[in-house]
């Protein structure tokens, strides 16, 4: 029996393919190990979305080549970069890009010169790597927005949803299976059934997830925001299961900025949809990320980003400096923005927003926060809360908390928010 050991990098839809191939090499009869010294067979699932997720993939390849082991490597690193990856590190035994995870129990077989039977990737079948509470449920692949920084479309291809009944399938197969925390993810979540004849939208599918009664929260992450309808508002405002969570990826606010992203939508649409949320949903949280040093971006369209910030005050706001990749029509622009000055910009928008979050963080003092208890740490007695205020991913703060009475993972608690930090919350539970 070969022992298989995987490291998975990158998002939380990468994950999801490193769970149907443990789940898969798992069926094979594969021992999973968990280190490096222990395995036979060491995979490296790979991110290739911006620089920094290239370099530490490359990294953790180099490193693992070092121990003598059998060195499979996927993912999004290998779809884009496949022929240089293989001329550069020889080392590898097996190159498997996402194009070829039909042939995956071929491969690998192969490999292993036929001595180890392989089954073929599943999403039916996945060794979660989550808690035994939460788990991921992905519901489409690709993107078809094309924004001009991107690199996914080159890699995932176009977007494609998953059918109808198997969505809904794995769904309470997961149910079954003790998962109360459904996290929804693709790369384009709110464009889900748009491609199918008729039609159907994200809204159908979740109008059918919530009648699973195991389901004690469902999030949706990755929204576009052109494509949140009034429809997708006014049900999540009227289905407690459904976290009032918005995470959208405004990626700017100034109109010419976002043009030269290629972005559908404008400041004055953003302004109106943020409103939209917060009128109908007054305790929505709402998260989004930024790219600063987009070429071309000015001065002016900085401040008009500061001021947006300002002005909305998001819950929990992320940033990322430009990344010029290749393949993207955004890399042949001409007016690149200096590496200096987008790290100042990115510290700017970051000071902004640490002022904004610790001004939002106090007014939650008193609040009560009904959620899962995902942490404990025995050293100083204190339990760590999800509720709706924050996302399971670790892009969000943490909420920290203590209890009289001894709790276990997966509980669902009340908690009251007794004080507040710049990202963090920190409560007791509410006896």
């Amino acid at each position: 029996m070969y022992k298989v050991g995987l490291i998975s990098l990158g998002c939380a839809k990468n994950l999801v393919d490193s769970e149907m191939i443990l789940g898969a090499l798992a069926n094979s009869k594969f021992e999973i190990v968990n280190t490096i010294q222990d395995s036979d067979v060491i995979i490296v699932n790979t991110c290739g979305f911006i620089e920094a997720s290239k370099e530490e993939s490359i990294e953790n390849i180099l490193d693992v080549c070092k121990y003598g082991k059998k060195v499979v490597v996927t993912g999004c690193l290998v779809e884009r970069y496949l022929d240089e990856l293989k001329a550069s590190i020889p080392e590898v035994d097996l190159w498997i890009p996402i194009r070829d995870y039909s042939h995956f129990s071929e491969l690998i077989e192969k490999m292993l010169e036929n001595k180890q039977e392989v089954e073929p990737l599943n999403p039916f079948v996945r060794m979660l790597s989550t808690p035994p509470w939460m788990a991921y449920l992905r519901i489409s692949e690709g993107c078809n927005n094309c924004c001009a920084y991107c690199a996914i479309p080159l890699i995932r291809g176009h977007f494609r949803s998953r059918p109808f009944d198997d969505v809904i399938l794995e769904a309470k197969l997961l149910a079954e299976n003790g998962i109360k925390e459904l996290v929804l993810i693709s790369q384009d979540t709110t464009r889900y059934g748009t491609d199918f004849k008729p039609q159907k939208s994200v809204v159908d599918l979740l109008k059918e997830l919530v009648k699973i009664p195991e389901f004690k929260s469902i999030r949706l992450l990755y929204l576009y925001p052109d494509e949140i309808s009034e429809n997708l508002i006014d049900f999540i405002a009227k289905t407690p299961v459904i976290s009032p969570y918005f995470d959208i990826p405004f990626q700017h606010s100034s109109d010419p900025v976002l043009k030269g992203m290629l972005r559908r939508g404008t400041h004055e649409s953003y302004q109106q949809l943020i409103d939209q949320i917060r009128a109908k949903i007054p305790h929505a949280i709402i998260r989004t990320t930024y790219i600063v040093g987009f070429p071309g971006e000015t001065d002016d369209d900085f401040v008009d980003l500061v001021a947006f910030t300002r002005k909305n005050k998001f819950d929990h706001m992320g940033a990322f400096k430009y990344s010029r990749e290749d393949g993207t029509k955004a890399y042949n622009y001409d007016n690149q923005v200096e590496e200096a000055l987008k790290s100042g910009r990115l510290a700017k928008i970051m000071e902004v927003q640490k002022k904004i979050s610790y001004q939002n963080n106090k007014a939650r003092v008193g609040e009560i926060m009904h959620g899962i208890v995902v942490e404990y740490n025995p050293t100083n007695k204190v339990y760590g809360l999800r509720s709706y205020w924050n996302a399971p991913d670790d892009i969000d703060g943490k909420i920290s908390f203590v209890s009289n009475r001894e709790l276990k993972l997966g509980d669902e608690v009340d908690v009251k928010i007794t004080n507040a930090f710049v990202y963090d919350l920190f409560g007791e539970i509410v006896e």
